[in-house]
């Protein structure tokens, strides 16, 4: 098998999700979610701290559409076929689902991860599904993102010179 193969394998569509999440039933899941346009040392910091948290890593990609409603009509940058093959050609990601909605709420019902994961920049009230998935049992980690790395720095940086 090719690794582009291996890699697209990883990208799956929401009605795979069961599939997948029922085949790892007797192992941690984390799932996390963001735009990641512009993959960075930031990015891969995160990742990877979410990724070690758990035995299986799930990340909601948001799709352009989406990107462009939440961050404006100049993002995302690259397409979202491009973020998510990069993200799942990452060796400690498990899967990648695109998603549509303003937030990964239908994701996280129906994955119901162990592990929920967000940036530091979020206090716990404000992180989509986490009362659902403290109440289940689960738990919500906040990472703390690396300093002087963001995609809107970055893209401030391109434009300006």
């Amino acid at each position: 098998m090719t690794w582009l193969k291996q890699i697209n394998q990883k990208i799956i569509a929401f009605n795979s999700i069961i599939e997948f999440t029922d085949k790892w039933s007797d192992q941690k899941i984390c799932f996390t979610n963001g735009c990641f346009d512009l993959l960075h040392l930031g990015h891969i910091d995160y990742l990877s701290k979410a990724a070690d948290l758990a035995d299986k890593l799930i990340i909601g990609v948001n799709t352009d559409q989406s990107v462009s409603k939440l961050k404006g009509t100049h993002r995302p940058i690259k397409d979202e076929t491009s973020r998510a093959t990069i993200l799942a050609s990452l060796s400690f990601v498990d899967l990648v689902i695109l998603f549509d909605e303003d937030t990964p709420i239908n994701l996280i019902e129906t994955i119901q991860p162990d592990v929920l994961v967000k940036g530091a920049d979020y206090t716990l009230d404000k992180v989509v599904g986490a009362k659902e998935t403290i109440e289940r049992g689960g738990q919500v980690e906040l990472i703390s993102f690396l300093d002087g790395y963001s995609t809107s720095s970055l893209e401030s940086k391109i434009r300006n010179h």
